[in-house]
């Protein structure tokens, strides 16, 4: 296992940073904290929001039971049903039965069915009001008028209170405050399964389109705990809509279908959450607090399934364990693949990073690693792992919407629920089965035959590699490609912890940074010019020159240009550039190698006012308390300069990049900025980039063709022009600002 990774030995600086991080949870860490399962893991306002009585709990395993559950439930609904999540689809399909039935079974219909039949009931829906770069996985927004017609006392509503970046994550049903469900999975298309994951069960299809298997946990509780989430949910409908939502006037009265079989009674349940601070509302991490807590309090095992494994700190969390002597196993259960290209170059390079970490601090053999593998499957397709659980020893067992990832930690909000035995055995057992019950789904073997392996061998890891075989099991993750620290850096700005506000970006302003950052462009045109002098002479003097020769490059380029559509390909590509903050010079190169400069320049010009507009549109979208929130005070003050100054000001922080170019847009859309403004300010703000990024390209063009027919008078002379306009910006927006 992992043979090719040997261990390195860390020195004692090294082990002193792992135990600081480990130990660094919130008020103080967790190395007070008691390991024994007599002392209660929840700490209200810490680690928890509540920890809560619920007479009866279910734990549902794959979406086939949870929609079924659902169902039963919501029909003995007669007040309310509040629904929250990050994605709804009302075209989803509830069950898959043949047989006959007067209920509908796709989600709209069936809400629509449940307010027609009970005068008194209501049903809100709070869906995350998604970003554009979703909307091709997701049903177009019933508002606009299409598709699915909601009945008058059917209330859908669309969450816009997060920040750029962010995302409202829970995943919770609360019905009359009776019952409620809790985990990993939104009411929405792609998610039904069955705990077989057969490899081409037919009736998993969406739009006419199969999909792979889909593995997902929710959680079913009653009493104190499904009037706490009731609270919750009402909470979030009232911070995005303004309106108030009362709780039932017959909450106490039970719901619980009589078909669900509750497997734990009178439990304890800490609910925890992950919000950001919101107008005067502090920031909540109480997700983060209890994955420190559970980490340490273990004692023999940790056994996590997640669609996730980014967390820098909770991989160092898990470090410190197991550079103990006599620390925990710890099971990891992942997907094998990700979801597209994007992911795979940003969440499994971060995946990756830290489970390398792990195996090197694992010198006695307790960390593993796997994957689900179901054999037939289509090339490219795996067991789509979305759950969200961690199982502690046989004490603890949680379930909720967070991942192990750094934006579940503080910027999305999440919810989990935890289940605690403090030492009643009926617990522990249920919570030893219910990982059991796991395990075993994925290696195709009943819980107690899982149970069995574990008293032989002693172990979870040797009872996995006894079950293990060639048709469905749990596989080792062992191919684990190394990355460069520069990729990883890279790809962690796709999971940040925290907003990364505009008011950190305007301290870029302060005197004491003004002189670094007026050098930085001269060594950025260094750096360009190095690299077309290295291509230049990488072409002209090695073997290279052969294969890939300075008239391939051309002609590659000019084949691609001959296509009616290359100019519309080059114009689109600026906007998602400008999204993930992918360098838009480069595109801009590649347009001048193509067309040439003239039509290179004026695709840049037009991609980059394109790109801007489709920012400023969704700016325009934004709540403004959100912008506000965001801003601070001194991004206020911007504000206020881009309305006083209009189309000046417009230009000036295009040409002066104070912040990501989307940001710009975006906030320009929210203060109402005049749109032409904007649009000729971006223009002309862009101008000199764009040029100056033509000049380049014109001239790597003629390096590829000779290195001598480069004008470096040309290239000194826009670099000297390029420099001083920004410096002379610079100093008039400061002015402004002052």
């Amino acid at each position: 296992m992992f043979g090719h990774l040997a261990p390195k030995l860390m020195d004692g600086a090294r082990r002193q940073e792992i135990t600081t991080v480990a130990d660094a949870a919130p008020r103080g860490g967790v190395a007070g904290l008691a390991r024994s399962p007599a002392v209660s893991l929840f700490e209200e306002g810490r680690n928890c929001y509540r920890a809560v009585h619920a007479s009866r709990a279910a734990l549902l395993v794959d979406a086939a039971d949870y929609f079924k559950a659902f169902m039963q439930a919501a029909q003995r609904a007669t007040r309310s049903i509040v629904i929250v999540g990050w994605d709804f689809d009302t075209r989803t399909r509830l069950h898959c039965d043949t047989v006959r039935s007067d209920v509908p079974d796709t989600l709209g219909a069936f809400l629509n069915y449940l307010v027609r039949r009970r005068r008194g009931l209501n049903v809100y829906v709070l869906n995350w009001d998604y970003p554009m770069v979703f909307g091709t996985d997701r049903e177009l927004p019933p508002r606009l008028g299409f598709g699915w017609k909601p009945r008058r006392r059917v209330h859908l509503e669309y969450d816009n209170t997060h920040p750029a970046g962010g995302s409202h994550h829970q995943k919770i049903v609360v019905i009359d405050d009776a019952i409620a469900f809790s985990g990993g999975l939104d009411l929405t298309s792609r998610r039904w399964d069955t705990c077989e994951h057969k490899a081409d069960d037919p009736r998993r299809i969406s739009a006419d389109v199969p999909y792979p298997p889909f593995h997902d946990v929710m959680a079913a509780v009653d009493g104190e705990a499904a009037r706490v989430l009731g609270a919750i949910v009402r909470d979030r409908w009232q911070l995005a809509t303004g309106r108030t939502l009362g709780p039932p006037a017959d909450a106490a009265r039970d719901r619980w279908p009589g078909e669900l079989k509750p497997d734990l009674t009178n439990v304890t349940v800490g609910i925890s959450r992950t919000a950001l601070e919101a107008e005067e509302r502090p920031a909540v991490r109480e997700v983060e607090a209890l994955f420190f807590d559970m980490i340490a309090r273990a004692r023999r095992h940790i056994c996590i399934e997640n669609q996730y494994f980014t967390s820098q700190k909770i991989a160092a969390a898990l470090e410190a364990r197991l550079l103990e002597p006599d620390g925990p196993e710890i099971v990891l259960v992942v997907r094998l693949l990700s979801h597209g290209w994007l992911e795979e170059h940003t969440m499994e390079v971060l995946r990756t990073h830290n489970i390398r970490r792990l195996v090197a601090a694992d010198r006695n053999g307790r960390f593993r690693v796997y994957y689900p593998y179901v054999p037939g499957l289509k090339d490219g397709t795996c067991v789509d792992i979305h759950s969200k659980v961690l199982v502690v020893d046989d004490e603890w067992l949680r379930i909720g919407s967070a991942n192990i990832c750094n934006r579940s930690m503080g910027l999305d909000t999440e919810c989990d629920l935890t289940f605690e035995a403090r030492g009643d055995a009926a617990v522990s057992e249920v919570i030893r089965n219910f990982r059991n019950r796991l395990l075993g789904e994925h290696l195709g073997v009943d819980p107690g035959e899982f149970q069995k392996q574990i008293e032989r061998t002693g172990s979870l890891h040797a009872a996995i590699a006894a079950l293990q075989s060639d048709q469905r099991t749990l596989k080792t993750l062992d191919e684990l490609p190394e990355w460069p620290e520069a990729v990883i850096d890279a790809a962690a700005l796709a999971d940040p912890e925290r907003l990364v506000s505009l008011d950190r970006l305007m301290k870029e302003f302060s005197p004491a940074r003004t002189r670094d950052r007026t050098r930085a462009p001269w060594g950025m045109l260094a750096l360009a010019a190095v690299i077309i002098g290295g291509f230049a002479a990488m072409w002209r003097f090695t073997p290279l020159a052969e294969l890939v020769s300075a008239e391939r490059i051309v002609g590659w380029a000019a084949d691609f240009a001959g296509n009616p559509w290359a100019p519309v390909v080059v114009l689109a590509a600026y906007t998602p550039a400008c999204l993930v903050l992918f360098p838009r010079p480069l595109i801009t190169l590649f347009a001048v190698v193509a067309f040439g400069p003239w039509i290179g320049f004026t695709c840049a010009i037009g991609g980059v006012i394109l790109a801007a507009l489709v920012t400023y549109f969704a700016g325009r979208h934004l709540n403004r308390a959100t912008i506000r929130r965001i801003a601070g005070n001194r991004v206020n003050r911007l504000g206020n300069v881009l309305r006083r100054r209009g189309l000046l000001a417009v230009t000036a922080v295009r040409l002066v990049p104070l912040a990501p170019f989307a940001v710009v847009g975006i906030v320009a859309g929210a203060i109402r900025i005049k749109l032409w403004h904007f649009t000729l300010g971006t223009a002309v703000g862009m101008l000199p980039g764009a040029l100056a990024a033509t000049v380049f390209g014109d001239q790597l063009q003629e390096a590829l063709r000779d290195p001598a027919r480069i004008n470096y008078w040309l290239v000194a002379g826009v670099a000297v022009v390029f420099v001083a306009g920004m410096m002379l910006v610079r100093r008039w927006f400061k002015a402004q600002l002052a």
